[in-house]
């Protein structure tokens, strides 16, 4: 039996027509929205792991909650221990609860 090979030039007239069009502009850099990464620091990587071992997926939310409450309290070591968590886990959220303590000075 003979096997017949059919490119697809010879299957479709303006199969070989090719069709320029402008190339759009590259972005330069891709980048996560999320900003400049924070600051490497071991130990406090190791606290946001821990948390988040713990809560899972309400970790940002729990520090959030937490450095809140510090704040409330006057505790301001406290709060900026659990934004610096929060900032690890969610930075968006964290940067909004600071910006929300700096409304509040």
């Amino acid at each position: 039996m003979t096997i017949r090979f059919a490119s697809a030039s010879q299957t479709s007239p303006i199969a070989g027509i090719v069709i320029r069009t402008p190339r759009r502009r590259e972005i330069p850099n891709f980048a996560n929205d999320n900003g400049p990464p924070p600051a490497n620091d071991e130990a406090l990587l190791t606290e946001a792991l821990r948390h988040f071992g713990a809560h899972g997926l309400r970790a940002a939310e729990l520090a959030a909650q937490t450095a809140r409450t510090a704040y409330e309290m006057g505790d301001a070591t406290g709060c900026e221990s659990w934004l610096s968590i929060c900032r690890m886990l969610d930075r968006r959220l964290a940067n909004r609860l600071a910006q929300e303590f700096a409304n509040n000075i």
